[in-house]
């Protein structure tokens, strides 16, 4: 009973206690608010805010796929994939600046959220509905990406 505890409150919170750590880590190498940014370009401050929520949604979404489905290796692997995808993002857009490149791979991620949605879909219903505000984000995400290469380069 308490290991069955644990291991829901691990996939409850794994993607937040994730995205606090590299928050964490790519906090003194933020440049957001110097950047030129494209028209709706949000404050600085919403993007914790987002993805607190964003990974919040994640995890509940993973953890009622878990306890409602006996997951093939494919959900794991892609739900576990686009969250490492996920989570490089911040520290090759902030620490390492490489903005070109997180074009494509923000492009990647996008490719393995539609198709964990696809398999979401498939099997259980709910977790599909709890992922649409974190793909809607990534579209958005990827429009700004986009905005902040090309209008600073």
């Amino acid at each position: 009973m308490q290991k069955e505890f644990f291991r829901n409150i691990f996939y409850l919170f794994f993607p937040l206690l994730l995205g606090s750590i590299v928050g964490l880590i790519i906090s003194s190498s933020l440049d957001y608010g110097p950047l030129l940014k494209p028209p709706l370009s949000p404050p600085g401050y919403i993007f914790p805010i987002a993805w607190s929520i964003l990974y919040l949604l994640m995890g509940i979404s993973y953890f009622l796929f878990k306890k409602s489905n006996n997951p093939d290796d494919d959900e794991s692997i892609i739900y576990y994939s686009q969250l490492v995808v996920n989570l490089l993002w911040s520290i090759f857009f902030f620490v390492l600046k490489w903005r070109l490149f997180t074009i494509l791979w923000t492009i990647l991620l996008l490719g393995l959220v539609i198709y964990l949605l696809y398999l979401f879909y498939q099997k259980y219903k709910p977790s599909f509905y709890l992922n649409i505000p974190y793909l809607l984000w990534l579209i958005y995400a990827t429009y700004l990406t986009i905005g902040v290469y090309f209008l600073n380069n």
